[in-house]
C-alpha cells in the first residue's frame, strides 16, 4: 500500500464523529449518573439521617443508601443533592490557576515530543516542521484504536517530510522503545509509595483489573527488550524478520518493498546504536518530559477542584498508569469512551462525587484529546499540500 493510500485511509472524516461521538456520549452518561447519584454529608444542624454502618464495615460509605437511616429529629447527616454538589464547585483564583497550569502541561506534552522528534532526526525537522508532525502523529493516535495506535502512520508522515522510509521506521521503534521504557520503569516507583491494593478501583472488579494491567505490563516489558535487542544489539533482527514474512504467500506482492525497508532499517539502527550516551540521555528525558506532562494535566485538574495532599497526588499518578493501558488496549478510536469511563472509575476514591469527576473526565478530554482532532482536521489539507510542494521540487 502506497504511502498516501496510507495516510488517507488513517483520516478518514467518520472516524473524527466516531471518536467524537464515543467521548461525548460515555462523558454525558457519566453526567445523568451523577446527577442521580445519593450521597450523603455531615450537617449537625438540620441533619435527617444517622449512620447505621449498614455493611458493618466500621467505615462511612457516603454514596450508600444502606450506611443510612432516615429519622425524624437528631440526625447528622442528610442527603446532598446534584444542585448543591454544582454550587460547591467555585471559580477561585486558585482554580484558574491550576486550570492554566493543566493547559501548560498539554503544551508541554507536545514540546517534548517536538523536542524529541528533532534529536531523533538530527534536527532536519525545524520546528515549524516538527510541530505539523507531531500534530498529524498526534492526529492518527487519536483516530487509531489504543491497540494500534498512531505509530503505525508515523513513519509515513514522517517519510513525507522526505526522511527514507526506512530511517522513518527506525525513528518510530525509537520513540516506541522510549515510551515503553519510561512505562515499565514508572511502575516500579510508583509502587514504593502506594500500596497495590489502592491501584485499582473498588468500584470495578479489582482482580480483573489488575490481572489486565500486569498481564499489559509484561507485555510492554517484552515489547522494550525486542527493541532494545533490536536497536543495540543485533540490529540485523529487524531486517530478518522482513525477509521471513516476505516469504509468506499472502505478503509476496510487496516483498521488494519490505526487503528494501528492513535493510534500511538495519542501515538507520547501526547509525543509530554509535550515538552516545549523552544522545541517548537527552532523547530518554525528553520523552520522560513529555509523559510527565501528560500525566500532571489529570493531577492539576483535580487539584482545581478537589484539595489534594502529596500522596493522593502520588496515587493518582499511579491510578493513571492502569488508565492509560486501559486505554492501549482499547479497540475504539483514541481509547474515546473507554478513557471517559474509566476515569471516572479509577478516580472515584480520589475525593469529590460522581458529578464532579464526571465534569473533570469530560474537561480532560476537552484540553488533551478534542483538540487534536480538530487541530489535525484543519492542518491535514495543509501539510499534505506542503509536502507535495516539496516533494516537487525535488
Amino acid at each position: 500500500m502506497s504511502e498516501s493510500n496510507v495516510i488517507s485511509k488513517s483520516f478518514k472524516g467518520w472516524k473524527i464523529w466516531l471518536a467524537i461521538f464515543l467521548g461525548v456520549g460515555v462523558a454525558g452518561w457519566m453526567l445523568i449518573r451523577g446527577f442521580k447519584e445519593v450521597n450523603y454529608v455531615k450537617d449537625h444542624t438540620s441533619g435527617t439521617h444517622i449512620w447505621v454502618d449498614g455493611n458493618q464495615d466500621g467505615k462511612i460509605n457516603y454514596k450508600d443508601p444502606k450506611e443510612f437511616q432516615h429519622v425524624n429529629s437528631g440526625g447528622d447527616y442528610k442527603i446532598q443533592k446534584a444542585q448543591d454538589l454544582l454550587n460547591e464547585i467555585k471559580w477561585t483564583k486558585e482554580t484558574i490557576f491550576w486550570m492554566l497550569l493543566a493547559m501548560v502541561f498539554v503544551v508541554g506534552r507536545d514540546f517534548f515530543y517536538m523536542l524529541r522528534i528533532r534529536l531523533l532526526t538530527h534536527q532536519f525537522l525545524s520546528w515549524k516542521r516538527s510541530f505539523f508532525v507531531i500534530m498529524m502523529w498526534e492526529f492518527a493516535s487519536a483516530l487509531s484504536p489504543g491497540v494500534i495506535s498512531g505509530s503505525a502512520v508515523a513513519m509515513f508522515i514522517l517519510n513525507r517530510e522526505k526522511i527514507p522510509l526506512g530511517k522513518s521506521t527506525a525513528i518510530v521503534l525509537i520513540t516506541t522503545f522510549m515510551d515503553n521504557l519510561f512505562y515499565i520503569l514508572l511502575i516500579p516507583l510508583v509502587f514504593i509509595f502506594i500500596d497495590s491494593q489502592e491501584l485499582f478501583p473498588s468500584n470495578m472488579s479489582s482482580s480483573g483489573v489488575a490481572t489486565v494491567f500486569w498481564t499489559g505490563y509484561f507485555v510492554f516489558l517484552g515489547i522494550v527488550l525486542f527493541f532494545f535487542t533490536a536497536i543495540f544489539i543485533f540490529p540485523a533482527l529487524p531486517n530478518r524478520f522482513f525477509r521471513i514474512v516476505s516469504r509468506i504467500p499472502l505478503f509476496k506482492r510487496w516483498k521488494k518493498g519490505m526487503l528494501q525497508i528492513g535493510e534500511d532499517i538495519e542501515l538507520s539502527a547501526r547509525v543509530f546504536r554509535k550515538e552516545p550516551l549523552v544522545f541517548w540521555i537527552k532523547v530518554f528525558l525528553s520523552t520522560a518530559g513529555s509523559w510527565t506532562s501528560r500525566f500532571l494535566v489529570i493531577n492539576a485538574l483535580l487539584q482545581a477542584f478537589i484539595n489534594l495532599g502529596v500522596i493522593q497526588h502520588l496515587l493518582v499518578l499511579g491510578k493513571q498508569l492502569v488508565l492509560w493501558l486501559l486505554m492501549r488496549v482499547s479497540p475504539t478510536p483514541g481509547g474515546s469512551g473507554i478513557a471517559e469511563y474509566a476515569f471516572g472509575e479509577l478516580l472515584a476514591d480520589v475525593g469529590g462525587s460522581i458529578l464532579l469527576i464526571s465534569i473533570l473526565a469530560l474537561l480532560w478530554r476537552l484540553m488533551s484529546y478534542f483538540p487534536y482532532l480538530f487541530i489535525g482536521a484543519f492542518l491535514l489539507p495543509k501539510w499534505i499540500k506542503q509536502t507535495e510542494r516539496n516533494s516537487k521540487k525535488d
